[in-house]
């Protein structure tokens, strides 16, 4: 049996989907130890996982990025992504790093599974201290390639001639200009702790640096990349591991013989529900159908609307018990919701502009299986026109169908067992 650590950024989207990882090499009889914040220790120890708290790091809480990062709320888009990169991201690398290092002396991994933005380990891998690295992708693929355009700006890939010299200057212009304040910032960093410069875009640092890199989803909803590196190898959707126990809210039976509208602003950027939220009851209020709203854990007093007679409001409701009773999902374009969304075969509207999200959308749109708002800001009118496109032009449907079949024949956790156990036993 080989031994695995795992480190992950401590952020929802990101630690969920190597739950159901951590718990299926602890049952096949692997050692697993997980580094994270106090948060999410008992998600954590509940795969059988050891869990390691971080010591020189911050025990940073997701849910309260406005409080860590007040001045986070001055940037949108492609600004607060840098601000992300730079002061969540690579902020904590150093002490990521000396927690990792301490820890890999007691428990000499033979493998670290961190996700696909964690940054801990680029000074093991630097210096040449780190184990093996597999990563697991959280969010579309940020590597650069000739066939697209950068990770960051939401626009769909090209292979012909113009189109992938568009795509070099693009990237030449985020790596080099756009970005080139948080490439600096990281090396920084580095040289503070006397590790070599970044020899990789700092975007897709962890991507380059693994060994081994599960992208999360079936290749018919990422962009085709024909210079695609050989360590990359798609398994399937990392979906969330389903409850042994719920309880239906009492309006439950409603959504029989109905026409359900679910929408959602995720986890993470839904401190502002006038953004998507609202707009979306507001919208949907004088139609025949049912809308089901999830305020992500937030308070539900944060909807601070009165509710329409046709509006069921929760905090939250896990997906696999919501979704098969959903006709479709208008969402703000977190990865993993979009990708269960379709897993239950439902046409999506998505409208978002922060972290990862125009990335997301912006597949949505080019993979044919819902409509990209292109702001988080949406009208109640495009709202409207939007979920009534989705539930009545069939090539929505029949696109998301065919998708969802091939997310279902894909088993995402027994596919990444299988790599995992042949990176764990080759040879360094």
């Amino acid at each position: 049996m080989s031994k695995f650590l795992f480190a992950a950024m401590p952020i929802q989207g990101h630690i969920s989907p190597g739950l159901p990882i951590a718990k299926r090499l602890v049952e096949l009889g692997h050692e697993v130890m997980w580094y994270s914040t106090s948060k999410y220790r008992g998600k954590i120890e509940a795969t059988g996982a050891l869990f390691k708290k971080v010591q020189s790091a911050k025990d940073l809480d997701d849910s309260r990025y406005e409080e860590w990062f007040p001045e986070r709320s001055k940037f949108q888009g492609v600004n607060q992504m840098k601000f992300d990169l730079k002061h969540i991201f690579f902020g904590e690398m150093p002490a990521y790093a000396a927690d990792l290092t301490r820890i890999l002396k007691d428990f000499p991994a033979d493998v670290v599974v961190m996700d696909g933005a964690f940054t801990g380990m680029l000074p093991l891998k630097l210096t040449g201290q780190a184990p093996k690295i597999a990563a697991y992708g959280v969010f579309p693929m940020t590597l650069s390639s000739r066939d697209t355009a950068p990770f960051g700006l939401g626009i769909s890939p090209s292979t012909s001639a113009l189109g992938r010299m568009r795509n070099k200057l693009l990237n030449g212009l985020v790596e080099n200009i756009m970005f080139a304040d948080v490439q600096k910032h990281a090396n920084k960093l580095l040289s503070l702790i006397n590790v070599p410069k970044l020899p990789y875009f700092a975007l897709t640092a962890p991507a380059m640096a693994s060994d081994l890199f599960l992208q999360g989803t079936s290749p018919s909803f990422e962009y085709p990349r024909s210079d695609l590196p050989s360590h990359v190898k798609f398994v399937g959707p990392y979906l969330p591991a389903k409850q042994t126990e719920f309880t239906p809210p009492s309006w439950w039976d409603e959504m029989k013989n109905r026409t359900v509208v679910y929408v959602t602003q995720g986890t993470i950027a839904n401190e502002d529900f006038r953004k998507l939220l609202i707009p979306t009851i507001q919208a949907l209020a004088g139609e025949d159908v049912l809308v089901v709203a999830t305020t992500g854990g937030r308070p539900l007093k944060n909807v601070d609307i009165p509710l329409p007679d046709n509006v069921r409001l929760e905090s939250f409701i896990p997906h696999h018990e919501l979704l098969p009773h959903v006709d479709a999902i208008v969402t703000n374009g977190g990865y993993g919701g979009v990708q269960q969304a379709i897993y239950y075969g439902l046409p999506i509207v998505s409208a978002g502009k922060t972290e990862d999200k125009p990335e997301v959308c912006a597949r949505v749109e080019w993979s044919g299986v819902g409509i990209n708002l292109k702001t988080d800001r949406p009208s109640k009118e495009n709202i409207l026109h939007a979920v009534k496109q989705v539930l009545n032009q069939p090539q929505y449907k029949k696109n998301v169908m065919r998708l969802s079949r091939e997310f279902q024949s894909m088993d995402a956790i027994e596919n990444t067992m299988k790599e995992l156990s042949k990176l764990a036993i080759s040879k360094s």
